[in-house]
């Protein structure tokens, strides 16, 4: 029997979500001098950038964006599939700094506790705080987003797959059912 995709977010619904959540991170920081977003590889990087594009419409600020590479900080490595790692790229020390990890789906929570490690390695935020497009449940750790776009209880076999124009030539987040 082929997998059922079930359409859960279009590109516009994407397009409001992420205004949505960049008006909370502008109503929750207030001051956004110290704000810097780090998009978890391959999906968080480029919804980081979206998000950082609309607290610049919004605030007339702009965001400095970095991108971080989890893959030798996983502790799961030899139960998931695993890609080439993509290049680091935090764009100044994060001392002190209010850090917002940006990832696509929250799942067990591995991805996330890999990301805090590697970015205590770019400086000591004075916080840090997560954000994530799609919260799936069946945390594995006591991890939580603080910003989450869209809370969707899943079956784990079921998946969710984020995709993002200028990766997949397109734009939509879709629940799999096998």
């Amino acid at each position: 029997m082929p997998a059922k995709v079930v359409e859960i977010l279009s590109a516009d619904e994407i397009r409001r979500t992420l205004t949505r959540l960049a008006s909370q991170i502008v109503e929750r920081f207030g001051d956004l001098s110290q704000l810097v977003l780090v998009g978890i590889h391959t999906r968080g990087v480029p919804l980081a950038h979206q998000l950082a594009q609309q607290i610049e419409v919004l605030e007339n600020i702009t965001v400095p964006v970095g991108a971080i590479d989890i893959t030798f900080y996983r502790d799961d490595l030899d139960r998931v599939s695993t890609r080439t790692p993509a290049k680091t790229k935090i764009p100044l020390d994060l001392t002190g700094k209010t850090v917002i990890l940006v990832d696509d789906v929250i799942y067990k929570g591995r991805t996330i506790r890999a990301a805090l490690n590697a970015v205590i390695e770019y400086g000591r935020p004075e916080i840090i705080r997560l954000l994530v497009l799609v919260d799936r449940g069946h945390r594995e750790l006591p991890i939580h987003p603080d910003f989450t776009g869209k809370t969707l209880p899943t079956a784990q076999e079921e998946q969710v797959k984020v995709y993002v124009q200028n990766i997949d030539g397109k734009e939509v987040v879709e629940l799999i059912r096998n």
